[in-house]
């Protein structure tokens, strides 16, 4: 059994009366049925409908204090709580960082309730379970349980294979549209739920129009440097992200690398040949596919 202790991720807890509704009406996903120890990928978007942070919320039984926790990214954890408060108004709502905690994400094995909070990632069967717990005894609690406590960049190494994105990495936060970032695909919005910020043009893209850019999982010889710009034939298409073992993933415009398919060009990425590979998981139009742009 093997785990990794993913120390760039922070913990938020969300109480009070007034929490589930607080969220259900300003994050992409569904609250309002989410149960003890469930988990829901989700955003919380800019007006524009432009993703400011995506994270888990995740049901706390009353033993463990109710509410919600919030897994998301520690370097958004100040601006994620602020935006929170701001939204906040006269709800009975508190929103706290719980600096005590940490994440981990098991990569073998299965974790039990004794060690924390432990659901599964929502995003992906394959990416297994992920637990909060205690972060002055993390690695001795999960070593006790039987596991083996390994460097993140197993984890990452894991979602890179699954084509599974991580913001920072592989999008800049404040910048991207839900879709662009395959949320709608990784079951990260809820298109059936009432209203909620930046839900309009969500919605419409969802609705009447075919993003063009996406991230997409894509596979080289020789690795190119995350930043750097890629390219179909001459015109620019994105940029590249995480890479790992021959694998990566990068934010392409879908349109110009079909394009450039059709007449034979190359996809490259600083310069080094890149081939983009259809995850198991998209259900979107790729290029190359004959109903492309149909």
């Amino acid at each position: 059994m093997r785990a990794a202790i993913i120390e760039e991720r922070a913990v938020l807890r969300i109480t009070g009366a007034d929490a589930r509704k607080f969220l259900e009406n300003i994050i992409t996903n569904d609250v309002d049925s989410l149960e003890p120890d469930q988990a829901r990928f989700a955003a919380l978007l800019t007006p524009q409908g432009k993703v400011v942070a995506d994270f888990f919320v995740i049901g706390a039984a009353e033993d463990d204090g109710g509410g919600f926790l919030l897994d998301a990214p520690a370097a958004l954890a100040d601006d994620v709580a602020k935006k929170l408060g701001f939204y906040k108004l006269r709800a009975a709502v508190a929103i706290e960082q719980r600096t005590d905690l940490v994440v981990a994400a098991i990569l073998e094995g299965k974790a039990t309730a004794e060690l924390g909070i432990v659901f599964s990632d929502p995003r992906h069967p394959d990416l297994g379970q992920r637990i909060v717990l205690p972060k002055e005894s993390a690695k001795a609690d999960l070593e006790s349980a039987g596991f083996k406590v390994i460097d993140a960049s197993a984890y990452h190494e894991k979602r890179i294979v699954l084509g599974i994105p991580d913001g920072g990495k592989d999008f800049v936060y404040s910048a991207v549209y839900p879709h662009e970032t395959d949320m709608d695909q990784l079951h990260g919005i809820d298109f059936k739920k009432g209203c909620f910020i930046g839900q309009e043009i969500v919605s419409r893209m969802e609705r009447k129009t075919t993003p063009r850019t996406r991230i997409v999982p894509v596979t080289f010889d020789t690795a190119p440097f995350p930043g750097v710009d890629v390219k179909a034939g001459e015109r620019p298409a994105g940029h590249m992200g995480s890479g790992v073992n021959g694998k990566g993933i990068a934010m392409v415009r879908l349109d110009r690398v079909h394009e450039a398919l059709q007449k034979g060009e190359k996809i490259t990425a600083g310069g080094i040949e890149i081939s983009l590979k259809k995850p198991a998981w998209a259900r979107f139009a790729f290029p190359g596919e004959p109903d492309f742009g149909a």
